[in-house]
């Protein structure tokens, strides 16, 4: 991100000042320096008006989140998709705490709550290092794991919504259908291509049987409790593959119908989320203004990011640099419905979450693009459709000490491409 950010301004400042030295000035327009530092000024002062009017639409959002989180949601999720998580982690025993710690983490995901998903991917780490008889290497298990968190498995990318929103959007959950398809399309590929190297990158070395986890005290399932419950265990095989089933038929018909229902998302959500609360014995109330207290700390905590980073992007803009690559990418990205405008979103989606914010952010605020044209729908659309996979990379192999991450890196950006051939195929499909 340090080389992104600087390169991004060093080119600005080059082009505007080969632009000066040579002459070329338009009649009656301030000189290019003078223009590059008008844009690095607004910008900056538009990223702080941005972050403000993120605070009330985030705020819902968490709050929201609290709710379904306190009646026990990411619990249901949890024991829904166990049955499935031992047949992709056959290496690893179901009873195992890195079993419970993956469970967690991916349910977390689905439902949008980054922050709560972090410290569970970490803890899997470190219950799978446990596993792992070439430490410093990265295991089959940690690889499918990355590559999952990678890909992204989230059903409901709050925060773009919120952004969309916040940038005067008409149905700012109209990326709802296309993030479904995307995302799908994104976790299927990390899925598949994980399994297809693993076996060509087999390991002589055996994984040895797991310590149980009664033997070490620290290694206590994550989604265990002191007190009698049933959390651990897993739905019956059939209940899990109706609810699987029953989400294959929901993406089928938010794809296909996708703006007749998309009015109805928003509205649906909060009233389903407050009634399964209510029906949790939440009190709603307290536990949403609860969640909710942290709205206004996110939407501050990024304004750092949006700064940088849309002071970075207004002065390519106005160095003339970025009108130069949308002239020469253009004609060709078009082809596959990917313009050049959105190229930066692309790009900086891998590289880094915070950053691919921002740039959405400066995109979807640009007056000749907007939230509802349709690279605005692309750009929301790719912003939910995968993860910061050189973030995760970074911290969750750094997590365990992991050098040699094998064919981890191959397969998150394998679901990177997936992501992004699947949000141009499904904004095409409905807003092209």
């Amino acid at each position: 991100m340090n080389f992104l950010f600087l390169s991004i301004v060093l080119i600005a400042v080059a082009a505007a000042g080969w632009r000066q030295l040579g002459g070329l000035l338009a009649p009656g327009q301030p000189s290019p320096m003078e223009a590059l530092s008008k844009a690095m000024i607004e910008s900056a002062a538009g990223a702080v008006d941005l972050a403000i009017g993120l605070v009330g639409v985030m705020t819902l959002f968490l709050g929201l989140m609290k709710v379904a989180e306190a009646g026990g949601l990411l619990k249901i999720i949890a024991r829904l998709i166990r049955p499935l998580m031992v047949r992709l982690f056959p290496e690893v025993p179901a009873a195992h705490p890195a079993m419970g710690a993956m469970i967690l983490n991916i349910s977390a995901n689905v439902m949008g709550l980054g922050n709560a998903a972090t410290p569970f991917g970490i803890r899997a780490m470190q219950e799978l290092n446990r596993l792992n008889p070439n430490p410093g290497t990265a295991t089959d298990a940690m690889a499918l794991f990355l590559a999952i968190n990678t890909s992204s498995v989230t059903l409901l990318p709050t925060g773009v919504i919120a952004l969309r929103a916040a940038a005067g959007s008409a149905d700012p959950a109209a990326i709802l259908p296309t993030t479904l398809f995307a995302t799908a399309c994104s976790t299927l590929t990390a899925v598949l291509t994980a399994k297809l190297l693993g076996r060509f990158c087999r390991r002589s070395t055996p994984v040895p049987e797991a310590v149980p986890p009664a033997a070490d005290p620290d290694s206590v399932p994550l989604d265990a409790d002191p007190a009698p419950n049933e959390e651990g265990v897993p739905y019956p095989v059939w209940v899990s593959a109706i609810v699987l089933a029953g989400g294959a038929v929901f993406l089928c018909l938010t794809v296909a119908y996708g703006k007749v229902l998309s009015p109805w998302i928003l509205p649906g959500l909060m009233a389903g989320f407050l009634v399964f609360g209510a029906a949790r014995r939440v009190r709603v109330y307290e536990v949403f203004v609860e969640g909710a207290k942290d709205g206004f700390q996110v939407a501050i905590k990024i304004i750092p990011y949006l700064v940088a980073i849309l002071a970075a992007v207004g002065m390519l803009r106005a160095s003339g640099a970025m009108e130069a690559m949308v002239t020469a990418l253009g004609p060709w990205t078009a082809r596959v419905g990917l313009p050049a405008e959105a190229l930066p979103m692309a790009l900086m989606r891998p590289l880094s979450g915070s950053g691919a914010f921002a740039v959405l952010a400066s995109i979807i605020n640009d007056p000749s693009i907007g939230p509802d044209s349709y690279v605005g729908y692309l750009v929301s659309t790719l912003q939910g459709c995968t993860e910061t996979t050189f973030y995760v990379l970074a911290v969750y192999f750094g997590a365990v000490q992991v050098r040699r991450i094998r064919y981890s890196l191959a397969a998150g950006l394998a679901a990177d491409v997936a992501g992004i051939l699947g949000s141009v195929a499904a904004c095409h499909y409905l807003f092209g």
